[in-house]
């Protein structure tokens, strides 16, 4: 046998033997996808606000079949509305928070997973843990991502130095310690670009805080300051009068058109730049409470249902994916041109239920969403005034009163109706 021979034979071997191990690989690679892949009629991406209160309107009813699946990897749950009363030490922190489980509605399948991709071509998603998940229908309300990141010196110093924030169960609590043990200089209080959870919320918190100091003697020490990237203190004319009053009673500051760019917690130094000249200015500080800076999550940022700045890409009036009929959007994650409240979901909500039904039925899409949303702007303790507006920036009141006054009767609603109204009516599907 010559030497040519041997090496021809050896690589028929070869060639034979990796033909074996693909056919291997392949009937491994079947199995695998067997054992990982399952369908649902329904899958609904987020356990949140947005993902619960559909959840819940697309099962209730005694003979109600309909196979959904909620995909969500927490464990708990949370009332983020209250995080401003539980800064301001007038809520308590433990009752914003309850188990996930036991929220998913008892029809609703529960993936304790996250998606990593989505396939919207082949009416599938892969989840984090490897699963394939298919689908008829696709609802995604997986809520906005807090990038704690998004400004140098927030991530490393906040719980400390006077750097506290609402907007996170765990540092919600440090909040209330710096109002409580402020005892004079100067009290920050930012708003970032971009969408943030309930535009009004930032404002809230240094409403409580300026109360609080007023009602221990401390006010006559302290210079207040609201930081904020707009020009105005809100954007609908009817409450923005209302809380300008606000503003100059309390003797407020305000820094519009400039945004906190970099926090030097060691001392205690915030820096802010103007949002049209670029010009940077930095204030020393006692306390600061950071809004941080938000956007759509990235999973969702990377994905085919992403509009141009990542949110999900849904018909303002249908809440219909513009490029994926069978799939609808609500919520924070989706680009909807509302202000992103759990009100707004309250009305989102059932417009979607009633267009994917009738999608499934090949009935036309009827329901249209306005825009409805709702900021129950807190202005001190025992004071609170309802804004209520849709798409257009009118008024859509629910009550036949002047809605822009401060009322004691709406802290009431704020404090003890509205938690009710969230955990036994938008979770079950009543509201």
């Amino acid at each position: 046998m010559t030497c040519s021979t041997v090496t021809q034979s050896t690589t028929q071997s070869k060639t034979t033997a990796s033909a074996v191990e693909a056919v291997v690989d392949a009937v491994h690679e079947t199995a695998h996808h067997d054992q990982a892949t399952t369908h649902h009629d329904i899958v609904i991406v987020g356990g949140g606000t947005a993902g619960i209160t559909v959840a819940a309107q697309l099962t209730k009813g005694w003979f109600n079949n309909t196979d959904v699946a909620i995909i969500d990897p927490t464990d708990k749950h949370y009332y983020q509305p209250a995080w401003t009363l539980v800064g301001g030490g007038t809520f308590r922190k433990e009752a914003t928070e309850r188990s996930e489980a036991s929220v998913i509605p008892r029809k609703a399948k529960w993936i304790q997973d996250a998606v990593a991709e989505f396939e919207p071509e082949r009416n599938r998603l892969r989840t984090r843990d490897g699963q394939i998940i298919e689908y008829n229908y696709l609802v995604v309300g997986a809520g906005i991502q807090i990038n704690w990141d998004g400004i140098p010196g927030l991530k490393e110093g906040i719980g400390r130095q006077g750097i506290c924030s609402n907007y996170s169960y765990d540092t919600v609590g440090y909040t209330w310690e710096c109002v409580r043990n402020f005892k004079g200089g100067v009290a920050i209080f930012t708003q970032p670009k971009g969408a943030v959870k309930c535009g009004g919320a930032p404002q809230k918190i240094c409403y409580l805080a300026e109360d609080y100091f007023r009602n221990h003697g401390t006010r006559d020490k302290a210079q207040v300051i609201f930081a904020a990237p707009g020009k105005a203190i809100f954007g609908v004319a009817k409450y923005r009068a209302t809380l300008e009053a606000v503003v100059e009673r309390k003797q407020i500051e305000t820094m519009f058109r400039h945004e906190l760019v970099e926090l030097r917690a060691d001392s205690k130094e915030a820096v802010f730049e103007h949002v049209e000249t670029g010009e940077q200015k930095t204030l020393s500080y006692d306390m600061i409470h950071v809004t941080p800076p938000m956007g759509p999550p990235a999973f969702i940022a990377s994905s085919p249902l992403a509009d141009a700045a990542g949110w999900v890409d849904v018909d303002k009036d249908t809440l219909q994916h513009v490029r994926y009929p069978n799939v609808f959007g609500l919520g924070d994650s989706s680009n909807l041109p509302t202000s992103k409240t759990g009100a707004a979901i309250r009305k989102q909500a059932p417009v979607l239920v009633r267009n994917l039904k009738a999608l499934a039925a090949g009935r036309p899409l009827t329901a249209k969403y306005n825009g409805y949303t709702s900021c129950p702007i807190v202005t001190g303790y025992g004071r609170m005034m309802l804004a209520e507006f849709d798409y257009d920036g009118k008024p859509a009141e629910s009550f036949p009163i002047n809605q822009a006054r401060e009322r004691w009767t709406m802290w009431l609603l704020k404090k003890y109706g509205l938690p009710v109204l969230y955990w036994s009516g938008m979770l079950k599907g009543r509201a």
